[in-house]
């Protein structure tokens, strides 16, 4: 299902933003049409976005949706966000240049700034790794915190783990303000345990965290999620007919290895688990070594059936 897919690079997933849950929305469903239409897609192109399309995905009044989308777009003029370029040089951005209101079509028109465009456009080039979700996933959540930590977690859908990120790093990453919630007890239960639990009663993933300490201070969160066990059962059973059992170690041919690491490194969902700055040739490495590791390889099969691998 490739209708509305949210798909944006790492980087762009990455960056430091403050955005309300409507804002994000605005974001979201921008993302999907942009590049569903083909629209928007340049710094001098504007993207239309119609209250009904807003009202459908978000589940509100056509009436509501065009009073959200107008008050968003106010403050989403304003925002910016900031990530790291190819040199490790901090950028900072606008999400978007230009906005229009056709109140008489219940609709708006904006254009995005050219890091925005980037992000959402280079994603078919080998050296770019990016994050993508169906937007249905995070249309019903309340908390703009746990629509963001989905955002981050589903990068690395395919290995279901994400590395320790530091503390500053992942309250930048989530929008929480310099001065909101700086005290621990305080940023857990409004936000981390929030995000978590909402996350795991309306997604397809169940999410757990283990906090880092540094003496007694917290330096930062790292995660493991799994897909729920229904909707995995389904996939499972659709996508691997013929490799029997996840359990079963596949041993590959060296020339299997080097054939299906790059193949599998072509593939959008694998290259989700790519690490930032990581380029392919290393990429495609560390996919090789992960064949040739029982419980590594066992994340990996149902991509290997999807490019050609039938076990023998």
């Amino acid at each position: 299902m490739k209708k509305d897919l949210v798909v944006k690079t790492n980087r762009l997933n990455q960056a430091f933003q403050m955005l309300s849950l409507a804002e994000l929305h605005i974001v979201q469903l921008a993302i999907v049409d942009a590049r569903e239409t083909g629209t928007g897609l340049s710094t001098d192109t504007p993207l239309r976005i119609d209250a009904k399309r807003y009202a459908e995905v978000f589940d509100t009044t056509r009436q509501n949706a065009y009073q959200r989308m107008k008050e968003a777009e106010d403050t989403l003029f304003n925002r910016r966000f900031s990530f790291y370029d190819d040199e490790g040089i901090l950028v900072k951005s606008r999400w978007i240049s230009q906005v229009r209101y056709l109140d008489d079509q219940g609709a708006i028109e904006i254009v995005f700034t050219p890091a925005v465009v980037q992000g959402i456009s280079r994603i078919d080039g080998v050296k770019e790794f990016f994050t993508q979700y169906l937007l249905s996933q995070t249309a019903h959540l309340k908390s703009v915190y746990s629509a963001r930590l989905y955002e981050l977690l589903i990068q690395w859908r395919s290995t279901g783990k994400v590395p320790m990120v530091d503390l500053t790093t992942f309250r930048e990453q989530l929008g929480v303000g310099v001065n909101e919630y700086q005290r621990m007890h305080h940023f857990k239960a409004r936000v981390l345990d929030l995000a978590i639990n909402e996350i795991n009663e309306k997604t397809d993933i169940v999410v757990k965290y283990e906090q880092h300490k540094n003496g007694r201070l917290i330096k930062g969160f790292s995660f493991s999620f799994k897909q729920k066990q229904s909707i995995s059962n389904e996939k499972t059973a659709n996508a691997l007919p013929d490799l029997n059992t996840v359990d079963m170690f596949h041993k590959l041919t060296e020339k299997q290895l080097d054939m299906f690491s790059s193949k599998l490194a072509d593939l959008p969902a694998v290259q989700a688990m790519a690490h930032v700055g990581e380029d392919m040739k290393p990429f495609v490495a560390r996919l090789r070594s992960m064949l040739m590791d029982a419980e590594q390889q066992k994340g990996l099969l149902p991509y290997l059936k999807e490019v050609g691998y039938t076990a023998a």
